[in-house]
């Protein structure tokens, strides 16, 4: 068993993080405590999805309402609707893979990006290989409808590393988590290590397209395997949405600097977008309390 610190600790204690995990502890533990999600649950959890699901896809460059999300059933005529397909198909999927998650993450990576991409495609479930290139992150600018934007232009995100260390990273990414598993008690909070895998997936960008819907979905995955969210109805996907696509490079950028003030950004930017997704559903469950849903 190993019994040494976890590495991901210190990064719990950096300006501004205490506070944002607490804070959304509190929101999420209230969310749970709501009286619909004694007996609704499930169609929470079901609408949780749906919303993270269109939200996830709006920031991959399809960007529909959510009534025409809800009522479409055929997802391949065009590119937006082939995102928004894999989107839902991720969601949907990303519930079943929680015990495999715990002992081989990389394992569930191939799998949410054959599941995104289909098997037709011969590159889909494996890392890029040397001189392949990734989709960009953010083809589409989103505007923000919370949160303060960033003062001025945001930075361009650098291309991603060579395919050599892409696959050392994540093999030291799925050692850590790992280690982690191994560990009884202790160690970073949940949030702060789904938003680790969050971000380095979005650093590497392992897959020739949809990673951002795949590190989306990792880390709504570590929020439910960590226990933070176990019925998965806090929909973050949907908050990153509202923070709008300038907030998201900016608090990206953060963390490939890889400084204590970066990583604090990006920290406190996954916080804050999970703190929207608990309140979308707690919108949520008063609808259903009001007998509108």
């Amino acid at each position: 068993m190993t019994t040494g610190t976890d590495p991901l600790a210190p990064l719990a204690q950096l300006a501004g993080v205490p506070e944002a995990v607490a804070e959304v502890r509190k929101n999420v533990d209230r969310l749970y405590g709501h009286r619909v999600m004694r007996r609704r649950a499930g169609e929470v959890t079901s609408e949780s999805a749906l919303r993270g699901a269109r939200a996830s896809a709006a920031l991959e460059g399809a960007d529909w309402p959510l009534e025409e999300v809800r009522r479409r059933t055929d997802f391949g005529a065009d590119p937006e609707a082939r995102t928004i397909g894999a989107a839902l198909r991720l969601s949907a999927e990303a519930g079943q893979l929680l015990s495999i998650w715990r002992t081989s993450p990389l394992q569930v990576l191939a799998r949410l990006h054959l599941l995104a991409v289909g098997d037709a495609d011969p590159a889909a479930g494996r890392p890029r290989r040397a001189g392949e290139s990734a989709a960009p992150l953010f083809p589409r600018e989103i505007a923000a409808t919370e949160g303060v934007a960033p003062d001025g232009p945001v930075g361009e995100i650098p291309p991603p590393p060579a395919a050599d260390e892409v696959a050392a990273r994540l093999d030291q990414l799925a050692g850590l988590l790992a280690a982690r598993a191994e560990r009884p008690t202790g160690g970073a909070p949940a949030l702060v290590v789904a938003a680790v895998v969050h971000g380095e997936l979005l650093a590497l960008r392992p897959f020739g397209d949809y990673n951002g819907l795949v590190a989306r979905t990792a880390q709504r995955i570590v929020l439910t395997a960590e226990g933070l969210d176990p019925k998965a109805i806090c929909p973050a996907e949907v908050g990153l949405a509202e923070l709008g696509t300038a907030a998201y490079r900016q608090a990206l950028l953060g963390y490939l600097e890889g400084t204590p003030e970066g990583m604090s950004r990006w920290l406190t930017h996954c916080a804050a977008g999970l703190g929207l997704g608990v309140r979308e559903s707690t919108a949520v469950c008063e609808a259903m309390q009001r007998g509108m849903v």
